[in-house]
C-alpha cells in the first residue's frame, strides 16, 4: 500500500468519527465510555495528544526529544492519559477544531516524510507506513468506544485490513507481554472483510482463527471478548493468544470478559 493509500484510509476512519462527534451535544461528550475512566472527551484528547507528538517527531521537533527525556525522567507510567485529559478539559467545539486541526497536520507531516527513514518513538522506531497503521489501529479502537457509549453499530469499512494486519504482527509481543515465551507454533489467519478476504500465516497451519475482520479487530484492541464476535480460535495458541491478544503498545492489560460488552451492534 502506498503511504497515500494509507492516510486516506486514516482521515476515513478519522472522518466516520468526527461525524458521530460533529453532531453530539457538548454535554454528551462527558459521558462514560466503556473503558474506565474515560469519558467520549477524554478518547478524542487521546487521538489528539498523540497526533500532536507524532507530529513533532515526524518533522524532528526537538520538543519530541525534550518530551522523551521527560518522561524517562518522570515516574508516572500514564503521563499520555495525564496530558490528554488536560485537552480534554476544554470545551468540546475546541477540542473538536483542534483534532482537526491535529489530523491535518499529521498527515502532511507523515506525507512529506521519507517512507524508508524511521521514525523516533517512545519504544522502537517506526517507518511512517507503520506508523500510519499504528494511528488507523487507535482510532478504530476509540472510535467503538464512542460508538459504543453511544450504542451506535460501528460500521465494517476499509481500515479493518490495517487493524488486522497490526493485530497480526503484534501475537509474539501479546505473549512476551504477558511473561510468556513467544510460541514457535504458526497460527492461519483469515478473516471477512466488507469487499474481501484477508490471510495471514501457513494455509497448512493446524492453529487457526477464522472469522470477520471486525471481531479480529474488536478483540486485539480488546474492545470485545472472543465469545462476543464473529470469530472462532482453534487450537491451544489460537485460543491463548486470543484470550491476551494485545495490538497496542504498552504493559499488558486485560480485555473485557464474555457479555461484558456486548452490545448487539457487532459485525
Amino acid at each position: 500500500m502506498e503511504i497515500s493509500s494509507a492516510l486516506a484510509m486514516l482521515e476515513q476512519e478519522s472522518g466516520e468519527l468526527d461525524a458521530v462527534l460533529a453532531d453530539l451535544d457538548p454535554e454528551k461528550w462527558s459521558l462514560q465510555t466503556p473503558s474506565p475512566g474515560w469519558s467520549i472527551a477524554d478518547q478524542v484528547a487521546h487521538l489528539h495528544w498523540t497526533d500532536l507528538v507524532s507530529v513533532q517527531t515526524a518533522t524532528k521537533d526537538p520538543a519530541f526529544d525534550a518530551l522523551v527525556k521527560e518522561v524517562a525522567a518522570g515516574d508516572s507510567s500514564d503521563f499520555i492519559d495525564t496530558e490528554a485529559r488536560k485537552i480534554a478539559a476544554q470545551p468540546a467545539e475546541v477540542l473538536l477544531a483542534e483534532w482537526r486541526d491535529g489530523r491535518t497536520r499529521l498527515s502532511d507531516a507523515l506525507a512529506a516524510a521519507d517512507p524508508a527513514e524511521k521514525i523516533a518513538w517512545f519504544g522502537p522506531p517506526m517507518r511512517p507506513m507503520t506508523m500510519i497503521t499504528a494511528r488507523i489501529m487507535e482510532t478504530w479502537a476509540h472510535g467503538l468506544d464512542v460508538f459504543d457509549t453511544l450504542g451506535l453499530a460501528k460500521p465494517a469499512g476499509p481500515a479493518l485490513a490495517a487493524v488486522a494486519r497490526i493485530g497480526d504482527r503484534t501475537r509474539g509481543f501479546s505473549f512476551v507481554s504477558n511473561g510468556l515465551d513467544a510460541p514457535r507454533e504458526e497460527v492461519r489467519v483469515e478473516l471477512s472483510l466488507p469487499d474481501g478476504q484477508i490471510e495471514f500465516g501457513p494455509a497448512e497451519a493446524a492453529n487457526r482463527v477464522t472469522g470477520s475482520a471486525w471481531g479480529f479487530a474488536a478483540v486485539v484492541t480488546q474492545r470485545r471478548h472472543l465469545d462476543d464476535v464473529d470469530l472462532t480460535a482453534v487450537g491451544p495458541v489460537s485460543e491463548q493468544w486470543m484470550s491476551i491478544a494485545q495490538a497496542f503498545a504498552g504493559p499488558p492489560t486485560k480485555g473485557p470478559s464474555a457479555g461484558e460488552r456486548a452490545t448487539g451492534t457487532e459485525n
